[in-house]
């Protein structure tokens, strides 16, 4: 999903305002496998409305009728967004991110979660949510070598219709100069209150890494 995509879904909900057609029976009866929790909680959890839960809810069951969607499923979706380019591994990226619970799929609370913190979230939260993404072993810090791995990926989603046309060694320049950066205390790793104070004082950074156009 790119930002065209969080446009399109953003235009949705908007338009769900006007309409009075509601799923909210399909809803509470959903015979799915992996059927929702209850859309209060749900609304409770996101910055969400419940109408507007419910048109994501329909978007949602329509791409993935069984309620929850796997890696290769993902991956075959995002595909569609960037044709011009190889998004598998920035794919496998974005899936772990949105996993939270790591089981090996991503349910439609776990599609909620993370879009409502992308499309409404606050600086802070997309940073964390950022973060997350880029600490691709989820042990609390970021690599070097984590940071490039995601550059990379997302240099290949974009492919070469990229203008200007992107040089190979591109990801590694600009990783070797955000690393050196974020790192404050030159121990190696970047942690999350160094990852976001670098953001936030440097719009070039966080424009760079594509963190918000990019990240979804």
């Amino acid at each position: 999903m790119n930002v065209r995509r969080v446009e399109s879904i953003s235009a949705q909900l908007e338009e769900a305002s006007s309409t009075g057609d509601s799923v909210e029976d399909e809803l509470e009866m959903a015979t799915v496998r992996h059927r929702p929790e209850a859309l209060e909680l749900l609304e409770a959890q996101s910055k969400f409305t419940k109408k507007e839960l419910q048109i994501l809810y329909r978007g949602f069951k329509n791409e993935c009728p069984s309620g929850v969607v796997n890696e290769e499923t993902f991956k075959e979706i995002y595909s569609q967004f960037f044709p011009q380019g190889d998004s598998t591994t920035y794919a496998h990226f974005l899936f772990n991110a949105f996993d939270t619970d790591h089981n090996g799929a991503v349910s439609f609370e776990d599609f909620i979660k993370g879009l409502s913190i992308l499309l409404r979230g606050t600086v802070q939260e997309k940073l964390n949510w950022a973060f997350n993404l880029y600490d691709i072993n989820k042990d609390g810090y970021i690599t070097k070598e984590e940071m490039l791995d995601i550059m990379k990926a997302i240099y290949d989603m974009m492919g070469k219709c990229t203008y200007p046309v992107l040089k190979e060694d591109a990801p590694r320049q600009h990783v070797e100069t955000f690393f050196q950066e974020m790192d404050k205390n030159k121990d190696g790793v970047v942690t999350i209150d160094e990852f976001i104070e670098s953001c936030q004082k440097d719009e070039n950074i966080m424009r760079s890494m594509q963190l918000f156009e990019n990240v979804i």
